[in-house]
């Protein structure tokens, strides 16, 4: 029964090559991705998130996502224009961590909540020194002057 069953599978191949419909697949004539390389066991995930464009910070337990987050919360908050969305996003942040701290999971690593006065300090002293930088042309940087060429004279001794 399996001969029966291999030959009607070959058959089947056999007449789908001779309409065409094997030519011009994607990837034809192009190497096997990963050929050669050590297995790994999440491909299929790394694969995923390279095909679907996603963050790998998707695959890091909670308490890794809240600390990645609260250490670029300094340029999360930068661009905000008031103060009040400021401490928003710190409370939104905060409440996260302690949602976490209510109900931990995953591997044991220390996150507190964030000072949202010290956040709110910080965001100010940005934007203080943003308002004296002076702003730069949006074009290339100019080239420094040139100095005038002059070749060297030696000096004969008398």
């Amino acid at each position: 029964m399996d001969r029966s069953w291999e030959a009607s599978v070959e058959a089947q191949i056999r007449s789908a090559q001779e309409r065409g419909e094997f030519d011009n697949l994607p990837g034809a004539g192009k190497p096997i991705p990963g050929r050669g390389m050590p297995y790994d066991e999440s491909w299929w995930i790394k694969s995923f998130l390279d095909r679907e464009q996603l963050p790998t910070d998707l695959l890091l337990p909670t308490p890794l996502l809240l600390r990645r987050r609260i250490e670029r919360l300094p340029d999360e908050v930068r661009d905000l224009p008031t103060e009040q969305a400021v401490r928003s996003c710190v409370a939104d942040l905060n409440a996260q961590v302690m949602a976490w701290l209510r109900n931990p999971s995953g591997p044991r690593v220390v996150v507190r909540p964030v000072n949202a006065d010290a956040v709110v300090q910080q965001w100010r002293a940005d934007r203080r020194a943003a308002a004296t930088e002076p702003a730069r042309p949006a074009g290339p940087p100019s080239p420094a002057p040139r100095r005038a060429w002059l070749p060297f004279r030696r000096r004969r001794a008398a």
